[in-house]
C-alpha cells in the first residue's frame, strides 16, 4: 500500500503545473521528443535528402552530390525544427506561450524555405540549358550572389513580418540612407558598373592573363564587385579597381591566337650585298619550312627584309608568327629560331654588329 501511495504521489507531481501553466509531464514529454529527433538526426536527415534528390533528375553523380551537399545544413536544421514543432504542441501551454511558440515555429520553417532557395540557387543554375554559352562563369557567379542576397533580404523581411515588425517603414528609411551613402560612394558604384561591363562584354575571365600598360600584368584570380584580384608573375596578389578596366586598354594575352616574333638583327657594314640577300632568304626559308613552330598565311605573314642603315649596323627585320599562344612554348620557339639565325649568319660568313664608334685623328 505504501508503494502504491508513492506512485500515486509521483503521478500527481507529473500533473503539477509549472510556470505559465505548463505541466511537468508535458514538459518531460516535449524534452523526450526533442531528444529522439536529436538522436535520430542522421537517419532522418539522410532520408529527407534522398527524397529531395529523387525530385530532380541529375546528369551525373557529381551534380547529385553537389545538390545533396548544398542541402545538408538546411536539412539538419529541418530535423531539429520538426522535433521542436511536435514538442511545442505537446506542451499545451498558456495562450501567450502558444502564440510565441507558433511564431517561433513559423519563423523556423520560413528560415528553412529561404535557406533552401539560397543553397540550391547555384546547383539549379547549372541545369539551365546553354547557360554557360550565354553568360560567362564570372558573370553567372555575380548573378547567383545577387540572387542569394535578394533571397536573404526577402526571408529576413518575412520573419520580421511574422513578429509584427513592419518592413515598409524600414525600407523607406534605408532608401533615404542609401541616397546619402550613394552621394559619398560614387567610386564604389563606378567600380561596380565597370565590373558588370567587363563581365557582360566578356573582356576577360578568371584564369586569363591580361596586361594593362603601366598598371599591371598577370593572371585574373577573381572578379569582385569593387575590384579584381590579379596574380602577378612574381606571385604577389594585386587588387585593381574595376574602373581601370573601363578607362584603360586591356590586352587579353590568353586570347592571342598567334604570338608574334618581331626582331631587329644588326649585321656589320662590311657585309656584301650577296651576303645580305642570302641571309634574309635563308632565314625566311627556315621559318616557312618549319611548319611545327610557325604559322605562315596571309594574316600571319613572314617578313625578313633589310630594315634600315643604323649608326653601327645594317638592321634586318625578322617578323613572323608562332603557332602557339602558350608563353613557355613561345619562349622555346624563339630560342630555336635564334640559334638557327646564328647558324645562318655564320654559314654565310657574316658577323653580328655591336654599337661602335670610329675616331679619325687629323694630322
Amino acid at each position: 500500500m505504501e508503494n502504491f501511495n508513492k506512485i500515486y504521489h509521483n503521478l500527481l507531481l507529473l500533473n503539477y503545473e509549472l510556470l505559465f501553466g505548463v505541466k511537468l509531464f508535458n514538459l518531460l514529454s516535449a524534452l523526450f521528443i526533442i531528444l529522439i529527433f536529436i538522436t535520430l538526426k542522421k537517419i532522418i536527415r539522410n532520408l529527407l535528402l534522398k527524397n529531395f534528390c529523387l525530385l530532380i533528375k541529375f546528369s551525373n553523380d557529381d551534380s547529385k552530390k553537389k545538390f545533396s551537399d548544398s542541402l545538408f545544413k538546411p536539412t539538419e536544421f529541418l530535423v531539429f525544427t520538426l522535433g521542436f514543432f511536435i514538442a511545442s504542441n505537446i506542451l499545451n501551454a498558456s495562450e501567450k506561450i502558444n502564440i510565441f511558440l507558433n511564431n517561433l515555429n513559423l519563423s523556423f520553417f520560413t528560415i528553412i524555405v529561404f535557406w533552401v532557395f539560397i543553397q540550391i540557387a547555384e546547383p539549379l543554375s547549372q541545369k539551365i540549358k546553354n547557360i554557360k554559352t550565354i553568360l560567362t562563369k564570372d558573370l553567372l557567379d555575380w548573378i547567383i550572389s545577387a540572387v542569394k542576397i535578394l533571397i536573404f533580404i526577402l526571408g529576413f523581411s518575412a520573419v520580421l513580418e511574422l513578429w509584427g515588425i513592419k518592413v515598409g517603414p524600414i525600407i523607406a528609411g534605408l532608401g533615404l540612407f542609401g541616397v546619402a551613402v550613394a552621394l559619398g560612394a560614387q567610386d564604389l558604384f563606378k567600380n561596380l558598373i565597370s565590373g558588370i561591363l567587363v563581365l557582360v562584354e566578356k573582356r576577360f575571365k578568371k584564369g586569363d592573363v591580361i596586361f594593362i600598360n603601366n598598371i599591371v600584368e598577370g593572371t585574373v584570380e577573381k572578379i569582385g564587385f569593387r575590384s579584381t584580384a590579379i596574380r602577378k608573375f612574381d606571385k604577389s596578389l594585386c587588387f585593381i579597381p574595376n574602373f581601370q578596366f573601363a578607362e584603360n586598354a586591356v590586352t587579353n594575352i590568353t586570347e592571342i591566337s598567334n604570338r608574334r616574333i618581331n626582331w631587329i638583327i644588326g649585321v656589320e657594314y662590311k657585309s656584301t650585298i650577296s651576303q645580305l640577300k642570302n641571309i634574309c632568304q635563308d632565314i625566311e626559308n627556315s621559318i616557312r619550312s618549319n611548319k611545327n613552330d610557325f604559322s605562315v598565311s596571309e594574316s600571319t605573314p613572314v617578313i625578313v627584309k633589310i630594315n634600315e642603315f643604323a649608326p653601327s649596323s645594317i638592321d634586318l627585320l625578322v617578323r613572323c608568327f608562332t603557332k602557339t599562344n602558350d608563353y613557355n612554348n613561345f619562349v622555346e620557339t624563339k630560342d630555336r629560331l635564334a640559334i638557327e639565325i646564328k647558324k645562318i649568319v655564320e654559314r654565310r660568313k657574316g658577323s653580328f654588329a655591336f654599337p661602335s664608334q670610329s675616331l679619325y685623328i687629323e694630322k
